[in-house]
């Protein structure tokens, strides 16, 4: 969650859900660690609220609890069709919200993405059978899926399967707005 030093509730959830599933699933810091593939150091850091972690260590953690992305980072209580959530920070007001949540056949998710002119986001791949579709609002979005770059301008979209590496860039001179629909 890179730069959250703007949105500190995010921490604070993230720290209170991880603690709080971690504990009624019975697990020690150290089993977490050692299932997710995260530091012990990082967990007890985030679960003080004093860390940063990637959206991708989230996954990580997430998939070791057993739960979905959306039970670490939403509000607790608020409806997971509500989240509007704040998770990722970019340069020059770049920015990453998860809007909501609906159930899939494991999950899906509906976010709303901004990148400023010359930003970029890189991400690791996601277990198989999760897929992106994308939604360009206003710009146009370079994606580079394993090395592959493809342009989506405003008013076009694209889906993909993101269990492979793959990014966002920004070329343009001005904001890029898109919609990004997460789905296993």
């Amino acid at each position: 969650m890179h730069n959250q030093e703007q949105n500190p509730a995010i921490l604070r959830h993230v720290a209170q859900n991880l603690r709080q599933t971690r504990i009624a699933r019975g697990l020690s810091q150290v089993a977490l660690a050692e299932a997710s593939g995260i530091s012990r150091r990082l967990i007890v850091d985030v679960e003080a609220g004093q860390a940063n972690v990637s959206l991708s260590s989230l996954d990580k953690l997430a998939s070791a609890l057993g739960v979905g992305f959306v039970e670490l980072v939403a509000e607790p209580g608020r409806p997971r069709t509500q989240i509007r959530e704040t998770t990722w920070r970019g340069a020059d007001g770049s920015l990453a919200r998860l809007l909501g949540a609906a159930p899939a056949q494991a999950e899906a998710q509906i976010w709303e993405w901004t990148l400023a002119a010359g930003d970029h986001y890189q991400a690791e791949p996601d277990p198989a059978g999760w897929h992106e579709m994308i939604y360009v609002v206003a710009g146009a979005l370079r994606l580079v899926i394993d090395g592959v770059a493809t342009s989506v301008p405003a008013g076009d979209f694209t889906i993909f399967p993101s269990s492979q590496h793959y990014s966002y860039h920004n070329d343009g001179p001005d904001l890029l707005r898109f919609i990004r629909n997460v789905v296993s």
